[in-house]
């Protein structure tokens, strides 16, 4: 199994050597060379397994050579045992035809724990056997960067950077990043958005000679590896409603569009999915590129779901790789524009390609709370404002026929605050993370300037 980069320009890479370079060098992201097939047997046979068992058989082609079997299997062991759920990702029943998929029982309580505990795992194996040692740098609007440090703290072989904007995260969020004690942590708290910590961030893998001098790796949805990771819970939901001998449907919580393309992928494999619907926030760039053809930037707006407070999906580059046949001049051309000039007009075909697979919906701030409200209402289960964006596109674009399923992406008790302006109900934190709001926080505020982040990065090598 090779891997290719969107933009046609990199040297192809076999799976380890893709998920420790992340970012491609012509700028574009790896995708698999061909999607590997289930057939309805294939799928079938997921029927009563484990999701650790699920997950070895979903992932094992994509991975070629790079573990044995038994070392892959241990690895995924050892990523979803700290889980606090028996079901890993437990799904729940709002209404008839409509069920939650629970992605928030992993140690941060948040769906990237499912990627970010397997790469942990990945990355301490391979850099082992080759005896090597790595710069982590990640992005995040939230989420990403507390799983990031759990999955990477304290490891000999690794410095993890997180980049996070700052004031436009939780509290829970933040505290998360910046309470970890482990040495080789860093919080940093950048003077702009998500979309400015992401810039910079593939602004550092563009400038070859700090990327090769610090051994960058990155652990954003621009990795294939966590693309890969969250493929699995679509299967093992699916399989849990009755695939292959029904379709399925998913409503994503979306942002960065990575967790909605692995949806996507697990379509593309041979899961039976009817519909992949998007569901945005006030940021809603996808919605209108979806329903308008015009992708383009807009100023964010700061919203109570700030994990998709996002103008510039990268994973959506992945998507316009397919839908422009695997054209990556085309789809270099295209962010090219973005990056000049804000934006790009999709063309009508690629545009077609796009709709043959997502729908999407926005919803407003004022929809989100009553989300909440009333799914508390008529079902008691608290959702967080990401999952309630979810739940309200959905209810407006399922269809009578084919369960719908949507993800839950946090627990409600990352967004308190919210949440209780809602429900009138302030979620606790579960009892491991009780102490959260006591512990002293270590964070550097840094300007969102390239220079500025990659002198700190060396100084902190350095030491």
């Amino acid at each position: 199994m090779m891997y290719i980069s969107t933009r046609g320009k990199a040297p192809n890479l076999p799976f380890e050597d893709a998920m420790l370079s992340g970012l491609a060098r012509d700028g574009g992201l790896y995708v698999p060379e061909t999607i590997p097939q289930m057939s309805a047997a294939d799928i079938r046979a997921l029927h009563g397994l484990s999701y650790e068992e699920t997950a070895f058989r979903v992932m094992r082609p994509f991975v070629g050579d790079t573990f044995s079997d038994s070392v892959f299997a241990d690895l995924i062991a050892k990523a979803y045992a700290g889980f606090g759920h028996a079901a890993r990702a437990p799904l729940v029943q709002l209404a008839p035809g409509h069920f939650l998929l629970e992605l928030f029982h992993g140690p941060t309580l948040a769906f990237k724990d499912f990627a970010m505990q397997l790469i942990g795992q990945l990355f301490q194996e391979a850099l082992s056997r080759r005896g090597e040692r790595v710069t982590i740098v990640g992005a995040t609007s939230g989420d990403t960067g507390s799983a990031a440090i759990e999955a990477f703290k304290g490891l000999d072989n690794v410095d993890v950077f997180i980049l996070f904007p700052h004031g436009r995260v939780s509290e829970v969020q933040r505290r998360q990043m910046t309470t970890p004690a482990e040495a080789n942590v860093h919080a940093l708290a950048v003077d702009g958005t998500f979309d400015d910590c992401q810039a910079r961030l593939k602004d550092m893998f563009n400038d070859f000679a700090f990327r090769d001098g610090v051994r960058l790796a990155g652990v954003n949805s621009i990795n294939w590896a966590r693309v890969l990771a969250q493929v699995v819970y679509y299967f093992s939901s699916a399989v849990s409603l009755g695939a292959p001998d029904r379709a399925i449907s998913f409503t994503v919580p979306t942002g960065n569009f990575g967790d909605i393309f692995a949806g996507y992928i697990a379509k593309r494999m041979g899961l039976p999915i009817d519909r992949l619907v998007v569901a945005t926030n006030q940021n809603d760039i996808l919605h209108r590129c979806l329903t308008g053809g015009d992708y383009r930037t807009d100023t964010v707006v700061p919203s109570i779901s700030p994990s998709m407070d996002i103008q510039v999906s990268s994973n959506f580059e992945r998507a316009l790789f397919d839908a422009y046949g695997r054209d990556g001049a085309a789809v270099a051309q295209l962010m090219d524009e973005l990056k000049s000039g804000g934006g790009f007009r999709v063309s009508q075909g690629a545009l077609q390609a796009l709709r043959e697979h997502f729908d999407s919906g926005r919803v407003s701030e004022a929809e989100t709370l009553d989300a909440i409200a009333r799914t508390h209402r008529t079902t008691a289960e608290l959702l967080c404002p990401h999952s309630a964006v979810g739940v309200q596109v959905a209810e407006a674009a399922r269809r009578p026929e084919t369960p719908m399923i949507t993800l839950a992406t946090a627990h409600p008790a990352k967004f308190p605050d919210a949440v209780e302006r809602a429900s009138g109900i302030r979620p606790p934190l579960p009892p491991r993370m009780a102490d959260l709001y006591e512990r002293a926080e270590r964070v550097t505020r840094v300007a969102n300037d390239l220079g500025a982040l990659t002198s700190l990065i060396m100084e902190r090598i350095a030491k």
